[in-house]
């Protein structure tokens, strides 16, 4: 049985991954996450009797804790999730993205490098260590044309700063120290176990609520959106078949303006959960100052993993969203139990918190 080290298994993408691994493959999980805000334990209560996963609380950026886990695990692989991710938060407090994304990504290749370099030869040869980073690295796109994995940097906010310069650190280990890794970008994920700050949790929280639905500035920005089991099978595809030092775009050939993803989430949530008074749940929308540096438009070209390795997305726009959805109307107990007080859907971004 192959074991696997996930960093940051209790947030968002990275539970879905977790999850996806107990269903569809016999590897052992330990998952290492610091249970910040985003990360809930909650989402993977349900797998504290399963034997293969065990959980151990800490900081990615911690070199004792780090190194100690490689060395008492032993894992075959390590994925890398652990990351401030949300933009918004990055513009009110820079700090914590710069100590968890920069330098806790740094320990990570520090300390796997050490481990891997105490391995025997059969098992320094199988030994992968993938990253996980976003599109929003890339910058913002004009009207026409796709991120591929050849697109120059040009990160406009601090947290895709962040992600940028953990993917440069990422590849200067490989490319300096020949430790094999693999990166991934990847495009706006949607899905299940999503903290209530991201769009549509929030929206779908709000209108149950009878709330304003914001929409930042004219609701033309564009994102091809991905969910998250798709991205999760295709890190999972990467990881067994992916080569060394390469990148690899994650699309979902999905993509749509704010607007229109908000508005097929009110179609829906009249659907499936008719507001009380029979009023459409467009009419919450409300526009919003937009967010300072808001990029205009992101789109992956997901054409090497494709024709390289294989992977395609199961789910449609359409389809995803539908389950997605419906998971949060079923599961509005979850979204109450992980927020812990310190966030009440207040709008974030704004650029006028106190420098961190």
């Amino acid at each position: 049985m192959q074991r696997i080290l996930v960093t940051g298994g209790a947030g968002f993408i990275g539970a879905n991954f977790v999850r996806l691994l107990m269903r569809e493959s016999d590897w052992e999980v330990l998952n290492l996450d610091l249970l910040t805000y985003a990360g809930n334990p909650e989402t993977l209560a349900d797998l504290a009797a399963e034997p293969r996963y065990r959980f151990v609380r800490g900081d990615i950026a911690d070199q004792a804790l780090v190194g100690g886990v490689l060395q008492d695990f032993r894992p075959d692989a390590l994925v890398n999730f652990a990351a401030e991710s949300h933009v918004d938060r990055s513009i009110d407090g820079p700090a914590a993205f710069i100590q968890t994304n920069v330098v806790g990504t740094f320990n990570l290749l520090d300390r796997a490098r050490g481990y891997w370099a105490g391995l025997d030869a059969v098992a320094r040869e199988r030994f992968r260590l993938l990253h996980v980073s976003t599109d929003e690295v890339y910058g913002s796109l004009g009207p026409e044309g796709r991120f591929t994995e050849r697109t120059p940097y040009a990160p406009n906010s601090p947290y895709s700063a962040s992600k940028a310069a953990s993917d440069h650190l990422v590849r200067a280990w490989h490319h300096t120290y020949g430790l094999p890794v693999l990166t991934t970008n990847c495009s706006n994920n949607y899905g299940p176990y999503q903290f209530p700050e991201k769009l549509l949790p929030l929206m779908i929280l709000n209108a149950q609520e009878g709330k304003a639905l914001p929409v930042y500035g004219d609701g033309g920005n564009v994102r091809d959106w991905l969910y998250v089991e798709d991205h999760c099978r295709a890190i999972r595809t990467v990881l067994e078949g992916g080569e060394p030092g390469e990148v690899y775009n994650i699309g979902g050939d999905s993509e749509r303006t704010n607007l229109q993803v908000v508005e097929g989430l009110c179609a829906l949530l009249d659907e499936l959960a008719p507001a009380a008074d029979g009023r459409c749940h467009r009419e919450l929308v409300s526009f919003v100052t937009d967010r300072p540096g808001h990029d205009r438009r992101y789109a992956i070209d997901a054409t090497k993993i494709r024709t390289e390795l294989g992977w395609r997305p199961r789910e449609t726009f359409e389809s995803g969203l539908r389950r997605t959805v419906q998971w949060y109307l079923d599961h509005q107990e979850w979204c109450r139990r992980v927020q812990d007080g310190s966030y009440r859907r207040d709008r974030l971004g704004l650029g006028t918190s106190p420098a961190s």
